[in-house]
């Protein structure tokens, strides 16, 4: 299945590009155990953002909807039991590297602060002046959703991602190939130095990039991996399924767990549905976090937003949209 030649030539689908639908092997066995087992799929052809949303076209869709992001509306004191009352103001989680770091504790680098939104990346008086074209973030499930709603799109499910992270080179470890930086190039936007203290970047490079600054992957496709994390659209899972013991009964368009089974288990009293996130993003280094990978996920409430989780869409194929 190849693309209609009016699709490609409908303005509906400028800044897409298109996935040739196929069996391909999904996860991982050689790194967490949440990638594990890798196990074949089979997935339908579909047009894919070439880019993560921008804040430049979050503000178009904001200007034109009035959507207002979770992260701007104070949480309602019945959906989080047991929370301070002071606690209970609009805002989002923020990254900020501390000078030392004593043990695995992550709020040493993490906080809740007020005022932080996808205007305002890291609260107070930071806006997204001169960052129009980075991906936007402090971005929570809902709000992926509107924007792909009114884009007329959706959000991708976890196979379709990961097929077109890995941009045709199904056995690499990375959507370039099996080394992280081949001869020393950076393929992405991960972090340099050791995490989360040491950052060697030059000084304002050490967030997120301009969308399209590192190579595409095989198919066009830029950012897939680094400078954000994504979502998508299936519930969370421990594991992947195990793989089919015959050919017939490969998964097909495979949509993940239930929301159910998403629930954080160390936080029994919050019943907050969990997504899978792809793809790492500029905090993801050697010493920690090694999900600059395609096989590689990540658990995210639909509630949460961060410094450094975005999106991108998908448009699937359609009657009338489609030719062989």
């Amino acid at each position: 299945m190849i693309p209609d030649r009016r699709a490609v030539d409908d303005a509906g689908f400028q800044g897409l590009v298109w996935v040739a639908g196929r069996t391909f092997t999904m996860g991982s066995n050689e790194h967490y155990v949440e990638e594990a087992p890798a196990h074949p799929v089979t997935v339908d052809g579909f047009w894919i953002d070439a880019t993560p949303v921008t804040n430049r076209q979050f503000a178009s869709f904001v200007k034109a909807t009035g959507h207002v992001t979770v992260a701007e509306r104070a949480p309602r004191v019945e959906d989080y039991p047991g929370a301070l009352p002071k606690m209970l103001r609009a805002g989002s989680l923020v990254f900020t590297p501390p000078k030392a770091v004593v043990g695995p504790d992550i709020t040493q680098w993490w906080s809740f602060k007020f005022g932080a939104d996808w205007r305002h990346p890291y609260g107070g008086r930071t806006d997204i002046r001169g960052k129009l074209d980075h991906p936007v973030v402090h971005i929570a499930y809902s709000d992926a959703k509107a924007y792909a709603a009114w884009a007329e799109k959706d959000l991708p499910t976890e196979a379709e991602w990961e097929l077109a992270a890995r941009g045709g080179l199904d056995d690499a470890e990375y959507a370039w190939g099996d080394e992280l930086n081949p001869e020393g190039k950076l393929m992405a936007n991960t972090w340099q130095g050791i995490f989360p203290t040491l950052s060697t970047k030059p000084a304002g490079a050490d967030r997120t990039s301009p969308v399209g600054y590192f190579p595409s992957n095989g198919y066009g496709i830029y950012d897939m991996i680094g400078n954000v994390w994504e979502w998508t659209s299936d519930f969370w899972s421990t594991r992947h399924p195990e793989p089919a013991s015959h050919a017939c009964c490969i998964p097909s368009n495979p949509r993940g767990g239930d929301a159910d089974a998403s629930y954080d288990p160390q936080l029994p009293d919050i019943r907050i549905p969990r997504r899978v996130l792809k793809g790492g993003s500029h905090l993801c280094a050697p010493n920690y976090c090694r999900r600059y990978r395609p096989a590689a996920r990540h658990a995210e409430p639909e509630d949460t937003s961060t410094s450094h989780v975005g999106f991108r869409c998908v448009k699937r194929a359609r009657s009338g949209v489609m030719a062989t």
